[in-house]
């Protein structure tokens, strides 16, 4: 099966009025915190919910994969050293949040015998985005050479939410790297340029040109691709662009709208070990 979507249709994008938008309906488009009225909550409570849940798995956290300050990585490693491992990237528009603000969307997939890693990588505008991209490569590389040491030593799915869906694309082609799961992801960075994101980014042509995924030829190794319905249109948006054109290229895809879910609440997908997201995933990559 190359390709599969599972939902109702297809959604109008500000990208295609970009040329009329003001700059505030620019901005708007791509503010996630402002589409979700409770989201500071969401936050809030996510969070704890990951303090609590790192607490109670502490024993390989804080890893360096890297010399920087924020390349440290976290691993939940599985009872069987040779299960898959899910490469979680966290989000936050290249430029906040931390692997610590996530560990507990680490229990879906152990709940199904899988190891978890989740990175931390430098942020905007102290690293460009080439330097951020440039992390995550080091980062898998790491865990492909010295996973084994912590009991991690199967195939990784490499995934991320938000700006986190952006890497993991990016790594898709990785050597190590068997599949992907792409959620709420960016997948072309032009209109950026435009919006208020763009003063810590200072994106560049080339940057825009080597970063975007639409603009990329496609990896032909398989990916979920994931949203929720109540996402801000241009997240929806890219995300249906990035399945098209993945579908297009007879790449094993697959469109996963998440129905109610925002952009927070996206995630909780994740901490069903039997929800859509990873039973998707386990039947993407085997």
């Amino acid at each position: 099966m190359s390709t599969i979507f599972v939902g109702n249709g297809r959604t109008g994008s500000p990208q295609e009025r970009w040329a009329s938008l003001s700059q505030a309906e620019r901005d708007t488009a791509y503010d996630n915190n402002k589409a979700v009225a409770n989201s500071a909550e969401l936050v809030a409570a996510r969070n704890s919910a990951a303090e609590v849940y790192r607490a109670a798995n502490a024993g390989h956290l804080d890893i360096a994969y890297g010399p920087g300050e924020r390349q440290k990585i976290d691993l939940y490693p599985a009872a069987n050293p040779t299960a898959p491992c899910l490469v979680f990237i966290h989000g936050g528009y290249w430029q906040r949040n931390s692997r610590e603000f996530f560990g507990h969307f680490a229990s879906g997939a152990a709940s199904i015998g899988w190891s978890v890693a989740m990175p931390s990588y430098s942020l905007a505008p102290q690293a460009t985005l080439t330097q951020i991209v440039a992390e995550i490569g080091l980062a898998l590389n790491w865990l492909e050479h010295h996973g084994p040491e912590h009991g991690i030593d199967g195939p990784i799915i490499v995934s991320g939410w938000s700006a986190g869906a952006q890497l993991a694309a990016m790594h898709l082609d990785h050597a190590s790297v068997v599949g992907g799961l792409a959620i709420s992801g960016v997948y072309d960075l032009a209109p950026l340029r435009d919006t208020y994101l763009n003063a810590a980014l200072n994106l560049t042509d080339a940057e825009i040109e080597a970063f975007s995924p639409l603009k990329l030829p496609v990896v032909m190794k398989p990916m979920v691709i994931a949203y929720g319905s109540n996402e801000v249109s241009a997240l929806v948006s890219d995300s249906e662009s990035l399945h098209d054109l993945r579908a297009a290229a007879n790449a094993p895809s697959a469109l996963l709208p998440l129905a109610g879910a925002d952009h927070f609440t996206v995630l909780d997908e994740l901490l069903q070990p039997d929800g859509k997201l990873l039973s998707l995933v386990k039947m993407m990559v085997g």
